[in-house]
């Protein structure tokens, strides 16, 4: 695949790729621990960044033991991050709302595939104003496995009517990116809280700092190559 590839559709990841809410669930995840009497260090609240629900309550049960209270923890995180999300601190990623313009204005359709709940997407897309700029939004209780597994991606670009080979994938972990390339599709990473990793790099089709640059990718992705230019001349 190479960058001259046009794309026709685009599914983006959600929470730390379009809207800033993964500094917001550190926070929470934080929060929740000291409440109930754990000191949950940043490292790990980090570890479970772009990591299936499941997979975080292994994670810490791992980590604190038997006796940790999983339900009552993950129930207090999805509530501390409740108030900070309607505290008014969510915010969308730098470049999201030019480069849903730039696709709308090339009349590119464009998904979410997120972990996320759809009643959380659906609160927090709405509440950072951009519930209304998607043709679908596929959430971890519409396919029956998440990200890694590349059915989120699959179900997402089958609802748009794209293909894999023109259809691009937008990411900020490397979970999700896994899913991506496993889709069959090229994915931009575009990093959040975690550092890539030497994987992360070779699986990603390009990694750039914000979705700026993404805007200047679809300027040569699908620009008229020069042989149909000369054609139509």
């Amino acid at each position: 695949m190479n960058a001259e590839s046009p794309v026709r559709a685009v599914v983006f990841d959600m929470d730390g790729l379009l809207i800033d809410s993964e500094s917001l669930a550190m926070e929470s995840l934080v929060s929740a621990g000291t409440e109930l009497g754990y000191e949950m260090s940043f490292e790990f609240c980090r570890s479970m960044i772009g990591v299936p629900a499941d997979r975080c309550r292994t994670l810490a049960a791992a980590a604190y033991g038997r006796g940790f209270p999983l339900e009552e923890y993950f129930d207090l995180h999805d509530v501390h991050l409740r108030q900070l999300v309607d505290s008014g601190r969510l915010t969308t990623k730098p470049g999201a709302v030019a480069l849903l313009d730039a696709l709308e204005a090339q009349g590119v359709p464009k998904a979410i595939a997120t972990s996320s709940s759809r009643d959380r997407a659906d609160h927090h897309l709405q509440l950072a104003g951009i519930a209304d700029r998607f043709e679908v939004v596929v959430t971890r209780q519409d396919v029956t496995k998440g990200k890694p597994d590349p059915e989120p991606y699959l179900k997402a670009m089958a609802a748009l009517g794209g293909e894999t080979e023109t259809t691009l994938a937008l990411e900020d972990s490397t979970n999700g990116l896994r899913a991506a390339c496993a889709a069959g599709l090229r994915c931009i990473l575009v990093p959040d809280l975690v550092r890539p990793t030497e994987e992360s790099r070779r699986l990603a089709h390009r990694l750039y700092p914000d979705l700026h640059q993404v805007i200047e990718y679809l300027a040569v992705a699908n620009a008229p190559s020069t042989a149909s230019t000369a054609s139509t001349a």
